[in-house]
């Protein structure tokens, strides 16, 4: 009996995931996908690989944030004129704030960002710029005020579509301090 339990927990987060795919409206899904390819949400959420003809996304890394094995404990020392610096993934930014990197934002259970949002907490997010609308605030250079001007139903677009992407796991650091 202790091995079917074992077992049905390992298979619900499968299941809900799948059951959530299916329940999707497809014509929601596809605006939601065109609006985070519009937007340029894989400009720093999807890592930057080197290409030949330079920088470009690493698809196959689609949307999952911040490298979990590219270990950053210090923000960047930049000089006068330069207020910030990127990592070469451009999915770590530094600045006055410290340390920002950019959440997985792929349907993965355990370390997709948003695996504990509703879609309400989702639209309460992009509309105050705080996790889940009331907790840390996202940080630099996360574009959440244009982003929370969207109407609801493109919001609700891009909350569908992104809990449809195929999920990869890749567990993103949380923030580093300022160390002023």
């Amino acid at each position: 009996m202790k091995h079917y339990v074992f077992g049905l927990a390992l298979l619900l987060p499968m299941i809900s995931t799948v059951a959530a795919q299916e329940a999707a409206n497809p014509d929601l899904v596809k605006r939601g996908e065109y609006l985070v390819n519009a937007m340029g949400c894989h400009d720093c959420h999807t890592p930057f690989k080197m290409g030949p003809n330079g920088p470009e996304p690493d698809m196959s890394k689609g949307l999952s944030g911040h490298p979990q094995e590219i270990v950053i404990t210090a923000p960047a020392v930049v000089s006068d004129p330069w207020m910030g610096a990127s990592s070469m993934t451009n999915t770590a930014h530094s600045g006055p704030w410290g340390v920002s990197f950019t959440a997985n934002l792929t349907s993965d259970p355990e370390t997709g960002v948003l695996r504990d949002y509703t879609e309400a907490q989702f639209l309460q997010m992009m509309r105050t710029g705080r996790k889940q609308g009331q907790g840390r605030a996202i940080l630099p250079p996360m574009p959440w005020p244009p982003f929370g001007k969207l109407n609801d139903d493109d919001l609700k677009a891009i909350y569908a579509y992104l809990k449809q992407v195929p999920p990869i796991k890749n567990k993103v650091p949380d923030p580093l301090p300022p160390t002023q």
